[in-house]
């Protein structure tokens, strides 16, 4: 996409970066580099990586949920498709009033 990056970069970017960290955090964990802290899985101590894997997937399932109750907020109030005369224009036209890659591909 020329005009912005779509959304599932973001979530490979931030989505998977984040849980790996996350996850991670319960495989290398160590209480030598942090005296408050404790061990992780690597160490021995498989309820950390367990309790971090509890925490990533109850994250994920938030941001689902919220994500479809929010896309179908959006939907009822102002809809989330173009018409099809619209879709058949071209969005770059129909949307933005100007041709995309300078009008090359029409």
């Amino acid at each position: 996409m020329v005009t912005g990056t779509p959304f599932y970069f973001h979530l490979a970017v931030h989505g998977m970066g984040g849980t790996w960290g996350a996850l991670a955090t319960g495989i290398f964990a160590s209480a030598a580099v942090n005296s408050a802290g404790t061990d992780g899985l690597l160490l021995g101590n498989v309820l950390q990586f367990g309790k971090q894997f509890v925490g990533i997937a109850a994250v994920w399932v938030y941001a689902f949920a919220a994500t479809w109750i929010l896309g179908k907020i959006v939907d009822v109030i102002i809809g989330l498709r173009v018409t099809r005369a619209e879709e058949a224009v071209g969005l770059d036209i129909s949307q933005h009033g100007e041709r995309a890659y300078g009008g090359i591909l029409r």
